[in-house]
């Protein structure tokens, strides 16, 4: 599940999770109150968050 959380370089709001929440994470905040630090589409997210334990072994990303 994404949660919104701080940007640490800009203190605007961004999130954090796996990726398939973040419209809804971000629905709620203003355009302007966004983090624009490192933008990323949904899908952009999704491939670039490092692939689990199971998945490494097993030939995973």
């Amino acid at each position: 599940m994404c949660r919104a959380v701080e940007c640490t370089q800009c203190h605007k709001t961004t999130w954090t999770g796996c990726g398939n929440h973040v419209d809804q994470v971000m629905a709620g905040i203003a355009p302007a109150k966004r983090c624009k630090c490192n933008p990323q589409t949904t899908a952009e997210a999704r491939a670039a968050k490092p692939a689990g334990l199971l998945a490494r072994l097993f030939g995973g990303k």
